[in-house]
């Protein structure tokens, strides 16, 4: 990154401050309001250092534009200061680190948009799935379900797509191309893996992985990438066949970070298919 990149951040990031502070009044955060001696309009500065527990000079510097570089802990900690809401808290560490805050399991479990949901089950009988931050399985209508496996009654751990690959024998039957497929998949989880590089469950499924797989042993060094996007992926059903379907990735735009991956299959599949799934 430029050094007129990370100035023109900084100032970004300033400018962002004052004005939130400036839209709060003292009661919007439990303060007396000082009045009838208060002249500021809005916050002071000291009010909203002490609320985020840095100090007043610091908090100063980062209005002024000046390339503090804080730490995510200090940014959450103004983002609540601030009563900044989660698209703004977003906003706020992408000034700073480039990219958006994680989220860790223990704070807040990923939650799929109940109309999304809605919509993975109306395209029944094409296979459609959603999947998180590090490919954990959240939604899959039944036509995914029956293809791939029952992720509901999967042990929660083990409700992901990576694990399902690399670690469950199923995964070499249900994918024709297995090698190919499942090395894709891992190069797709590095991406998102570097990404979050101080998510302590992106280290947890990593360090599992490692323990359970011999391909993610031998393949995790090489530092393979690769981007999301469609194609076509051959399945193999015990009462089906062979099967070859399309595919494509949406991103929620709700939640950027969570995947719609929606597959179409051929007329006469789709029949089969949805025969399938009616049949339970």
């Amino acid at each position: 990154m430029s050094d007129a990149t990370i100035n023109a951040r900084a100032r970004e990031l300033g400018d962002l401050l004052r004005a939130r502070r400036g839209a709060l009044q003292p009661a919007d955060v439990g303060l007396p309001d000082g009045a009838p001696r208060r002249r500021t309009t809005g916050l002071r500065r000291e009010e909203v250092a002490r609320l985020a527990a840095i100090s007043p000079t610091y908090y100063t510097f980062l209005e002024q534009g000046r390339d503090m570089r804080p730490s995510r802990q200090v940014l959450d900690a103004l983002a609540t200061a601030l009563r900044l809401d989660e698209a703004e808290r977003a906003h706020l560490h992408a000034l700073v680190h480039d990219a958006p805050p994680s989220t860790t399991d223990s704070e807040a479990g990923e939650q799929v948009d109940d109309e999304v949901v809605a919509l993975v089950a109306r395209l029944d009988p094409h296979p459609a799935y959603v999947t998180g931050r590090r490919w954990d399985v959240l939604a899959a209508n039944r036509a995914a379900r029956a293809l791939w496996t029952d992720w509901p009654a999967r042990a929660p751990q083990e409700r992901n797509m990576v694990w399902f690959m690399l670690c469950d024998p199923q995964a070499r039957e249900v994918f024709v191309d297995w090698e190919a497929e499942a090395g894709a998949q891992l190069a797709r989880f590095r991406a998102a893996a570097a990404r979050h590089a101080d998510d302590p469950t992106f280290a947890e499924l990593i360090a599992r992985l490692h323990a359970s797989s011999p391909e993610m042993r031998a393949w995790w060094p090489r530092h393979a990438i690769a981007p999301l996007g469609g194609g076509r992926k051959r399945l193999r059903h015990p009462a089906l066949g062979e099967l070859e379907l399309r595919h494509t990735v949406l991103n929620v735009a709700d939640a950027p970070e969570q995947k719609l991956v929606a597959f179409r299959a051929a007329s006469a599949d789709a029949t089969r298919i949805a025969a399938l799934v009616d049949r339970g």
